[in-house]
């Protein structure tokens, strides 16, 4: 079976992609050889930032490997968060600080439209391959949903009435920014066999 490193640490991530490649590829985390420096994310895009640190495991751990990243857009703050998505509230990563931020920052605005937009960069026999996934919705003023993670729980995905956080993994997958992006992945890769 082909192994693969995906170039995160956040378990969450981890899960839902070993969901979509339904076994065909073991899957390797960060953890699993031994990366333990936090990645560099210094590009003003959500496809630079994927690439840069795809391109750090590549160089210094000689493996195959794809790294993601994904920025909420929201239109009425002019596409913020965007690539400081999950660093919005400060450097430490908090989900509840974001979402308060985002949903103060948002008081007062009508206009409720956001997409979330991944990118994965992959490097398979030294060559880069990117693919992307949007999902388009709307922020909601309150939290919703015990599942998923980061701006999960006031995200609705259009053409739905929950939350990405009332959904399941797979429902979940089926449908969002990140599983759009992982299902071209994965059909690129079965393509290599």
């Amino acid at each position: 079976m082909p192994t693969l490193v995906f170039a995160t640490g956040n378990a969450n991530k981890i899960k839902e992609v070993e969901q979509q490649l339904n076994g065909q590829f073991e899957l390797l985390s960060l953890k699993d050889i031994n990366c333990e420096e936090e990645l560099p994310e210094t590009r003003p895009t959500i496809e630079g930032n994927a690439l840069e640190k795809a391109t750090y495991v590549h160089e210094h751990y000689n493996v195959d490997c794809f790294s993601e990243d994904t920025g909420l857009e929201v239109d009425a703050l002019g596409g913020e968060p965007g690539v400081y998505s999950a660093r919005y509230a400060g450097p430490a990563h908090d989900d509840e600080a974001n979402m308060s931020l985002l949903l103060a920052n948002l008081k007062g605005k009508e206009d409720r439209s956001a997409r979330f937009r991944t990118v994965i960069a992959l490097i398979l026999n030294g060559q880069v391959h990117t693919f992307e996934g949007v999902a388009e919705g709307q922020i909601i003023h309150r939290k919703k949903g015990n599942n998923g993670f980061g701006y999960d729980p006031i995200f609705i995905p259009d053409g739905h009435d929950r939350t990405f956080a009332q959904m399941d993994t797979a429902e979940k997958s089926a449908i969002s920014h990140r599983g759009q992006a992982v299902a071209k992945l994965v059909a690129f890769l079965n393509e290599q066999d």
